[in-house]
């Protein structure tokens, strides 16, 4: 199937489809790094991407996606670790508003 009309499907899938393993596989493809972000985008469960961090183009996807406090330590550690400024870089923005959210929900109202 061309990119272009895979990025079509990637793109026209529902919020609560559960295509996560067909889009895992686009993710470890050879394909364009367009494509691939695109399909990781979209996978429900970022746990599945922690597997492609090393990946520059899906190492910020991943860190954009982690927005639970369990997620700070990792964050933390890609921040400080990943091969890829870009993905050290995102890890490092995502952890920022992360800890920003988990301030604002402790505040007492």
């Amino acid at each position: 199937m061309p990119d272009e009309e895979l990025v079509y499907r990637i793109e026209s899938l529902p919020a609560d489809h559960a295509h996560d393993d067909e889009l895992l596989a686009i993710v470890g493809s050879n394909r364009h790094f367009f494509v691939r972000q695109e399909a990781a985008k979209r996978i429900r469960d970022a746990e599945r991407l922690k597997a492609f961090a090393h990946d520059r183009h899906i190492g910020q996807i991943l860190a954009r996606q982690m927005r639970r406090e369990a997620d700070a330590a990792y964050l933390e550690r890609l921040a400080r670790e990943g091969r890829h400024l870009e993905v050290r870089n995102a890890a490092a923005a995502q952890l920022s508003l992360l800890r920003a959210a988990l301030r604002r929900k402790q505040q007492p109202r």
